[in-house]
Protein backbone atom coordinates (compact mmCIF):
# COMPACT_ATOMS: atom_id res chain seq x y z
CA UNK A 1 0.00 0.00 0.00
CA UNK A 2 2.76 2.39 1.19
CA UNK A 3 4.91 0.90 -2.46
CA UNK A 4 1.70 1.91 -4.67
CA UNK A 5 1.65 5.87 -3.09
CA UNK A 6 5.15 6.27 -3.96
CA UNK A 7 5.02 5.73 -7.33
CA UNK A 8 2.23 7.41 -8.13
CA UNK A 9 3.16 10.11 -6.25
CA UNK A 10 6.47 11.10 -8.14
CA UNK A 11 4.85 11.61 -11.73
CA UNK A 12 2.22 14.01 -9.48
CA UNK A 13 5.04 16.09 -8.28
CA UNK A 14 6.83 16.13 -11.48
CA UNK A 15 3.17 17.51 -13.14
CA UNK A 16 3.16 19.96 -10.20
CA UNK A 17 6.78 21.08 -10.65
CA UNK A 18 6.43 21.59 -14.41
CA UNK A 19 3.24 23.41 -13.78
CA UNK A 20 4.95 25.79 -11.09
CA UNK A 21 7.86 26.09 -13.30
CA UNK A 22 6.12 26.72 -16.57
CA UNK A 23 4.11 29.14 -14.68
CA UNK A 24 6.45 30.94 -13.39
CA UNK A 25 8.12 31.46 -16.80
CA UNK A 26 4.47 33.03 -18.25
CA UNK A 27 4.28 35.20 -15.05
CA UNK A 28 8.06 36.48 -15.84
CA UNK A 29 7.53 36.44 -19.66
CA UNK A 30 4.92 39.32 -19.00
CA UNK A 31 6.76 42.03 -16.82
CA UNK A 32 9.86 41.84 -19.20
CA UNK A 33 8.29 42.33 -22.21
CA UNK A 34 6.74 45.32 -20.50
CA UNK A 35 10.14 46.21 -19.70
CA UNK A 36 12.11 45.51 -22.70
CA UNK A 37 8.92 47.47 -24.36
CA UNK A 38 9.29 50.30 -22.28
CA UNK A 39 13.51 50.40 -22.71
CA UNK A 40 12.75 50.95 -26.32
CA UNK A 41 10.47 53.45 -25.99
CA UNK A 42 12.76 55.26 -23.70
CA UNK A 43 14.91 54.91 -26.48
CA UNK A 44 13.15 55.58 -29.06
CA UNK A 45 11.96 59.26 -26.50
CA UNK A 46 15.50 59.62 -25.61
CA UNK A 47 16.88 59.67 -29.60
CA UNK A 48 13.79 61.90 -30.48
CA UNK A 49 14.50 64.04 -27.46
CA UNK A 50 18.33 64.24 -28.83
CA UNK A 51 17.19 65.08 -31.98
CA UNK A 52 15.07 68.39 -30.70
CA UNK A 53 18.05 69.23 -28.26
CA UNK A 54 20.26 68.61 -31.62
CA UNK A 55 17.68 70.76 -33.64
CA UNK A 56 17.26 73.76 -30.98
CA UNK A 57 21.28 73.65 -30.46
CA UNK A 58 21.85 74.14 -34.44
CA UNK A 59 18.87 76.79 -34.16
CA UNK A 60 20.68 78.95 -31.00
CA UNK A 61 23.67 78.77 -33.12
CA UNK A 62 22.15 80.36 -36.27
CA UNK A 63 20.50 82.66 -34.20
CA UNK A 64 23.85 83.16 -32.59
CA UNK A 65 25.41 83.41 -35.87
CA UNK A 66 22.73 85.86 -36.91
CA UNK A 67 23.28 88.01 -33.64
CA UNK A 68 26.25 88.33 -34.01
CA UNK A 69 26.26 89.35 -37.69
CA UNK A 70 23.75 91.84 -37.14
CA UNK A 71 26.04 93.17 -34.22
CA UNK A 72 28.82 93.81 -36.57
CA UNK A 73 26.93 95.22 -39.28
CA UNK A 74 24.97 98.10 -36.70
CA UNK A 75 28.45 98.74 -35.26
CA UNK A 76 29.60 99.23 -38.89
CA UNK A 77 26.64 101.80 -39.39
CA UNK A 78 27.00 103.33 -36.17
CA UNK A 79 30.50 103.99 -37.18
CA UNK A 80 29.39 105.30 -40.44
CA UNK A 81 26.66 106.95 -39.57
CA UNK A 82 29.17 108.95 -37.24
CA UNK A 83 31.60 109.13 -40.56
CA UNK A 84 28.55 111.22 -42.69
CA UNK A 85 27.66 113.44 -39.35
CA UNK A 86 30.88 114.84 -39.00
CA UNK A 87 31.56 115.12 -42.76
CA UNK A 88 28.13 116.91 -42.84
CA UNK A 89 29.35 119.03 -40.02
CA UNK A 90 32.19 119.77 -42.46
CA UNK A 91 30.09 120.00 -45.19
CA UNK A 92 28.11 122.70 -43.59
CA UNK A 93 31.73 124.81 -42.48
CA UNK A 94 32.66 124.67 -45.75
CA UNK A 95 29.55 125.72 -47.37
CA UNK A 96 29.29 128.71 -44.89
CA UNK A 97 32.77 129.42 -46.52
CA UNK A 98 32.04 129.17 -49.28
CA UNK A 99 29.66 131.84 -49.22
CA UNK A 100 31.62 134.00 -47.00
CA UNK A 101 33.78 134.51 -50.35
CA UNK A 102 31.54 134.78 -52.74
CA UNK A 103 30.27 137.40 -50.71
CA UNK A 104 33.70 138.75 -50.82
CA UNK A 105 34.44 137.92 -54.26
CA UNK A 106 31.53 139.78 -55.01
CA UNK A 107 32.17 142.97 -52.98
CA UNK A 108 36.05 142.81 -54.30
CA UNK A 109 34.73 142.02 -58.23
CA UNK A 110 32.31 145.52 -57.21
CA UNK A 111 35.89 147.01 -56.25
CA UNK A 112 38.09 145.68 -59.17
CA UNK A 113 35.99 146.47 -61.96
CA UNK A 114 36.25 150.36 -61.44
CA UNK A 115 39.66 150.12 -60.65
CA UNK A 116 40.66 147.69 -63.71
CA UNK A 117 38.87 150.20 -65.49
CA UNK A 118 41.25 153.39 -64.34
CA UNK A 119 43.90 151.55 -64.95
CA UNK A 120 43.17 151.12 -68.51
CA UNK A 121 41.88 155.07 -68.80
CA UNK A 122 45.51 156.00 -67.47
CA UNK A 123 47.24 153.17 -69.90
CA UNK A 124 45.96 155.11 -72.63
CA UNK A 125 46.27 158.27 -72.06
CA UNK A 126 49.86 157.23 -71.18
CA UNK A 127 50.25 155.81 -74.45
CA UNK A 128 48.96 159.05 -76.04
CA UNK A 129 51.42 160.92 -74.69
CA UNK A 130 54.23 158.28 -74.73
CA UNK A 131 56.99 157.89 -77.70
CA UNK A 132 54.89 157.33 -80.94
CA UNK A 133 56.45 153.45 -81.76
CA UNK A 134 54.33 150.74 -82.18
CA UNK A 135 51.49 152.78 -82.03
CA UNK A 136 49.17 149.94 -84.23
CA UNK A 137 50.52 147.42 -82.01
CA UNK A 138 49.53 149.02 -78.52
CA UNK A 139 47.05 150.90 -79.93
CA UNK A 140 45.47 147.35 -80.73
CA UNK A 141 46.09 146.37 -77.32
CA UNK A 142 44.39 148.91 -75.69
CA UNK A 143 41.20 148.46 -77.86
CA UNK A 144 41.34 144.60 -76.94
CA UNK A 145 41.61 145.40 -73.61
CA UNK A 146 38.05 147.82 -73.73
CA UNK A 147 36.63 145.16 -75.79
CA UNK A 148 37.47 142.49 -73.02
CA UNK A 149 35.84 144.96 -70.16
CA UNK A 150 32.56 144.31 -71.64
CA UNK A 151 32.38 140.26 -72.24
CA UNK A 152 30.34 138.66 -70.32
CA UNK A 153 32.45 135.73 -71.06
CA UNK A 154 36.10 136.52 -69.78
CA UNK A 155 35.96 136.11 -65.66
CA UNK A 156 37.04 139.18 -64.09
CA UNK A 157 40.22 137.69 -62.83
CA UNK A 158 41.49 137.75 -66.44
CA UNK A 159 40.28 140.80 -67.20
CA UNK A 160 42.55 141.97 -64.46
CA UNK A 161 45.32 139.37 -65.63
CA UNK A 162 45.49 141.26 -68.88
CA UNK A 163 45.31 144.64 -67.65
CA UNK A 164 48.38 143.56 -65.58
CA UNK A 165 49.71 142.05 -68.45
CA UNK A 166 49.59 145.59 -70.52
CA UNK A 167 50.95 147.34 -67.56
CA UNK A 168 54.04 144.69 -67.84
CA UNK A 169 54.57 144.89 -71.12
CA UNK A 170 54.70 148.79 -71.18
CA UNK A 171 57.02 148.63 -68.32
CA UNK A 172 59.26 146.03 -70.36
CA UNK A 173 59.34 149.09 -73.28
CA UNK A 174 61.97 151.43 -71.19
CA UNK A 175 64.14 148.73 -70.39
CA UNK A 176 64.92 147.22 -73.42
CA UNK A 177 66.01 149.15 -77.20
CA UNK A 178 64.42 147.74 -80.28
CA UNK A 179 64.69 147.96 -84.13
CA UNK A 180 61.06 147.87 -85.93
CA UNK A 181 60.33 149.12 -89.56
CA UNK A 182 57.11 150.56 -90.60
CA UNK A 183 55.90 153.53 -92.57
CA UNK A 184 56.43 157.11 -91.53
CA UNK A 185 55.42 160.61 -93.38
CA UNK A 186 58.05 162.14 -94.34
CA UNK A 187 57.69 165.67 -96.34
CA UNK A 188 54.37 164.69 -97.11
CA UNK A 189 55.07 161.27 -98.40
CA UNK A 190 54.69 157.73 -97.07
CA UNK A 191 57.89 156.03 -97.22
CA UNK A 192 59.49 152.76 -95.39
CA UNK A 193 61.62 153.36 -92.71
CA UNK A 194 63.94 151.53 -89.76
CA UNK A 195 62.74 152.63 -86.19
CA UNK A 196 65.44 152.70 -83.14
CA UNK A 197 63.86 152.79 -79.82
CA UNK A 198 66.07 153.56 -76.66
CA UNK A 199 63.56 152.71 -73.88
CA UNK A 200 61.33 155.26 -73.21
CA UNK A 201 64.43 157.60 -73.82
CA UNK A 202 64.32 158.78 -77.47
CA UNK A 203 63.05 157.45 -80.93
CA UNK A 204 64.70 157.73 -84.19
CA UNK A 205 64.28 156.59 -87.78
CA UNK A 206 66.23 156.16 -90.99
CA UNK A 207 65.51 155.45 -94.23
CA UNK A 208 66.42 151.96 -95.66
CA UNK A 209 69.15 153.62 -98.02
CA UNK A 210 70.54 155.32 -94.84
CA UNK A 211 70.28 158.63 -96.37
CA UNK A 212 67.92 160.59 -93.85
CA UNK A 213 67.87 160.02 -90.24
CA UNK A 214 65.63 161.97 -87.67
CA UNK A 215 64.13 161.38 -83.96
CA UNK A 216 60.68 162.56 -82.63
CA UNK A 217 60.85 165.76 -80.32
CA UNK A 218 58.44 165.43 -77.60
CA UNK A 219 58.24 169.33 -77.15
CA UNK A 220 56.65 170.02 -79.85
CA UNK A 221 55.11 166.39 -80.77
CA UNK A 222 56.84 165.96 -84.30
CA UNK A 223 59.53 164.21 -86.30
CA UNK A 224 62.76 166.64 -86.81
CA UNK A 225 65.14 165.56 -89.19
CA UNK A 226 68.86 164.58 -87.80
CA UNK A 227 72.08 166.05 -89.21
CA UNK A 228 73.99 163.81 -91.44
CA UNK A 229 76.82 163.08 -88.76
CA UNK A 230 74.11 161.19 -86.69
CA UNK A 231 73.52 158.54 -89.71
CA UNK A 232 76.24 156.10 -89.22
CA UNK A 233 75.36 156.34 -85.43
CA UNK A 234 71.69 155.35 -85.86
CA UNK A 235 72.71 152.25 -88.68
CA UNK A 236 75.00 151.26 -85.46
CA UNK A 237 72.42 151.56 -83.09
CA UNK A 238 69.69 149.42 -85.59
CA UNK A 239 72.33 146.82 -85.65
CA UNK A 240 72.88 146.94 -82.13
CA UNK A 241 69.37 146.52 -81.78
CA UNK A 242 69.18 143.81 -84.04
CA UNK A 243 71.82 141.63 -82.46
CA UNK A 244 73.48 141.89 -85.61
CA UNK A 245 76.60 143.74 -83.21
CA UNK A 246 78.13 143.73 -79.86
CA UNK A 247 76.42 146.47 -77.30
CA UNK A 248 78.73 149.54 -77.74
CA UNK A 249 78.52 153.50 -77.06
CA UNK A 250 76.10 155.13 -79.59
CA UNK A 251 77.02 159.22 -80.16
CA UNK A 252 73.22 159.96 -80.46
CA UNK A 253 71.17 163.29 -79.67
CA UNK A 254 68.55 162.55 -76.20
CA UNK A 255 66.85 165.03 -74.64
CA UNK A 256 67.68 166.40 -71.43
CA UNK A 257 66.36 165.25 -68.43
CA UNK A 258 63.48 167.52 -66.78
CA UNK A 259 64.07 168.94 -63.25
CA UNK A 260 61.30 167.54 -61.19
CA UNK A 261 59.59 170.59 -59.15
Amino acid sequence: MKLCWTIRAKPLIGIVVFWLGYSAAVWCAGPLEEVIGASVRQNRDGASSQQTIDRLDDETRRMLQEFRQNSRQAEALKKYNDYLVRMIESQQKEKKSIEKQLNEIEVTQREMVPLMLSMLESLEQFVAYDLPFLPEERSERISDLQAAMVRADVTSAEKFRRVLEAYQVEGDYGRTIEAYRANLSIDGVERPVDFLRLGRIALFYQTLDGSQSGMFNQESSSWEELPGEYDLPVRDGLRVARKEAAPNLLALPVPAPEEVQ
